[in-house]
């Protein structure tokens, strides 16, 4: 097994068969999430992920015949779970994109002693939920980066109201995918002047809000730490509005910091990746739409899978393969960064929207 520039060597991989004890990486963390992209392709244009500028009317998405077909994704999914993951979720782009995607709910759901969760920009739920539930999915997470619409549509950029995602997080309640996780990428001086509000909204609904801080993820996005609003600011912000206590993680190596209202409206959470890293407890890998395997967000390049599951590669040696791949991961990028940031400021890394975030 060699590593090249950080891009794992898959000729002549040699990792021993999984056996009874956990997978784990170099730094003792286990395989419990696989992220699993469906699509490139967004019908947003958010600065932070696909800024028009690079992603325009003359950008070359991926054809149909190099991304993963379910059955491929189907098959990578068992093998996982095979190694342990527990967790999978359906991201993009924007999943809702990918045809009849229901079926491949329903083929990764047969997969015993796993959940199916599915992030989304919500613009398409409303007329998918009961599809998406009838075929297996357990729980939405849906992007939502203000609830003042004028700012929305902005960061959206392709001008999609509020109204359209707050229809879609209702639709999926209904369905019975509910409560909803919301998610809000902060960007200071864009949208920090409305989050208050944001909490507001989902104040006692049962929806759980939860605040990312802006993240230099991929390398179009202009990211700039003065846009970084820390999220012990934005605590101090809320809490002062309306009163939080912390709360314990659900399990460990959850990504969000929970807190409650203490008047027992709720919860929300704080996604800390720049401020206050959780690399040592990542358990998350990310397939992207065409079959490369990454196991960090700020990876720099993936490892093909796509080639070996269609050029008669034996499950067998795919499960050897993927358990290498994890066993050789050193990934602490997040934790990097406040050593390093110039330095790492300068490596090419894959962009969120093949990897779905």
């Amino acid at each position: 097994m060699a590593v090249h520039d950080g891009h794992l060597d898959l000729d002549g991989l040699e990792a021993g068969a999984p056996g009874s004890a956990a997978l784990t990486d170099r730094f003792g963390r286990p395989l419990h999430d696989l992220r699993i992209s469906v699509t490139d392709r967004c019908n947003f244009r958010c600065q932070y992920c696909m800024p028009k500028e690079i992603f325009g009317p003359d950008f070359a998405f991926l054809p149909r015949n190099e991304i993963l077909s379910f059955e491929e994704i189907e098959r990578v999914a068992r093998i996982a779970a095979s190694l342990g993951v527990r967790k999978f979720r359906l991201t993009g782009g924007e999943p809702l994109l990918r045809a009849e995607l229901p079926k491949l709910i329903e083929m990764i759901s047969a997969i015993p002693d796993t959940e199916i969760a599915l992030t989304t920009n919500a613009t398409l739920l409303a007329s998918q939920a009961e599809a998406l539930a009838t075929a297996g999915l357990d729980r939405v997470t849906v992007s939502l980066d203000s609830i003042d619409d004028a700012v929305f549509r902005s960061m959206n950029d392709m001008d999609f109201p509020v109204a359209m995602v707050l229809e879609g997080i209702d639709a999926a309640t209904a369905a019975g995918l509910g409560p909803v996780k919301v998610n809000a990428v902060v960007r200071k001086g864009v949208n920090d002047h409305t989050l208050i509000d944001l909490a507001r909204h989902f104040r006692g609904s049962d929806h759980i809000v939860r605040f990312i801080e802006f993240m230099d993820v991929g390398s179009t996005n202009g990211w700039r730490l003065d846009e970084v609003l820390p999220a012990s600011e934005l605590v101090a912000l809320i809490d002062a509005e309306f009163p939080l206590e912390p709360v314990d993680p659900n399990y460990e190596g959850e990504v969000a910091q929970r807190y409650r209202y203490r008047d027992g409206a709720g919860e929300i959470g704080f996604i800390t990746s720049v401020t206050q890293p959780f690399c040592g407890s990542c358990s998350r890998a990310r397939i992207s739409a065409e079959g490369q395997i990454y196991t960090c967000l700020f990876a720099t390049e993936g490892s093909d899978l796509r080639s070996k599951l269609r050029d008669g590669t034996s499950d067998e040696e795919l499960t050897t393969l993927l358990a290498g791949i994890w066993r050789a991961r050193t990934d602490r990028y997040s934790e990097l960064r406040s050593e390093a940031t110039d330095e790492l400021g300068e490596r090419p890394r894959v962009e969120m929207s093949y990897i779905g975030g």
